[in-house]
């Protein structure tokens, strides 16, 4: 699928802010699940571009005189592949698969969290991980503005509510929880039909999304969408792995000043299938 993806974020400040340091993994990457056609980043300043330790393309935006607002601006255009049952033909990767076993802050399981992730004998199947995923939203259902960035897997689920971070890092703190390797994934999605249900991200615009990775034996990385309880697909954008939201989020920063924030982001993706 072509995918054009349009993604603006703004920061608005209280107070004058004196210095600001933000790091920005924003940037697709091609491999064996899309190709990058054109992509830009728009920013306030001089972006310093490098590779994390996941090898996920982070820019770096220093802003040291006064300021009151930081706007950035993200477009371009990703050619996605489709995936069988979600199987992603890539190697292990630059970290080797034990990392992915060790739980974060944001994926340590409690009581709960293990029982949920013994609620499906065996994790050693695609449709196992489907399974997982179908359990995981019915106990998690999706509602906006009742969890945090920074709330746990373990939170959400006695919530009973999340959005689609909080769906990956219950998969995930599961998925560790019985010695399964999986990775955050950051991105983007073409909302619409999934798997022949609607999308609760909600079908008129496109949107920012996690999912995961998980590996099994004999197959590799399969790439599910716990929110959507899917195999993810051609209307995906990947933009960066990690262990949890932490080490992938597309924004993140400190600055001096500035007092309270006001945050806007407005993200749109449209999808058209090759003729």
């Amino acid at each position: 699928m072509y995918l054009t993806i349009r993604h603006d974020t703004s920061y608005r400040y209280e107070a004058t802010v004196h210095y600001s340091i933000q790091q920005l993994r924003l940037t697709p990457a091609s491999g064996a699940s899309q190709v990058v056609r054109r992509w830009s980043i728009d920013a306030p300043g001089k972006l310093d571009a490098t590779f994390d330790a996941y090898g996920n393309v982070l820019h770096t935006l220093v802003i040291n005189k006064p300021h009151n607002e930081i706007r950035l601006h993200v477009a371009g255009e990703v050619d996605t592949i489709a995936l069988k049952d979600g199987h992603l033909p890539d190697a292990v990767g630059p970290i080797p698969l034990e990392h992915f076993t060790c739980s974060t802050r944001l994926t340590e399981a409690d009581a709960a969290v293990r029982e949920l992730a013994a609620s499906v004998p065996s994790l050693a199947t695609s449709g196992n991980l489907i399974e997982l995923a179908e359990q995981i939203v019915q106990r998690v259902k999706y509602n906006t503005g009742i969890t945090e960035v920074t709330s746990t897997a373990a939170q959400a689920l006695a919530l009973g509510n999340g959005v689609c971070q909080d769906h990956a890092h219950l998969m995930l703190a599961c998925c560790r929880a019985r010695g399964i390797p999986a990775r955050y994934v950051s991105g983007y999605i073409e909302p619409g039909d999934v798997s022949g249900g609607v999308s609760p991200l909600g079908a008129d615009h496109g949107a920012s999304h996690a999912w995961v990775d998980v590996w099994l034996d004999g197959k590799g990385w399969i790439s599910v969408d716990v929110t959507h309880a899917a195999f993810a697909s051609e209307i995906y954008c990947r933009l960066a792995v990690a262990r949890d939201y932490e080490a992938a989020a597309p924004v993140r920063g400190r600055r001096i000043g500035g007092l309270e924030e006001q945050l806007k982001v407005s993200v749109t993706v449209s999808g058209q299938m090759p003729q």
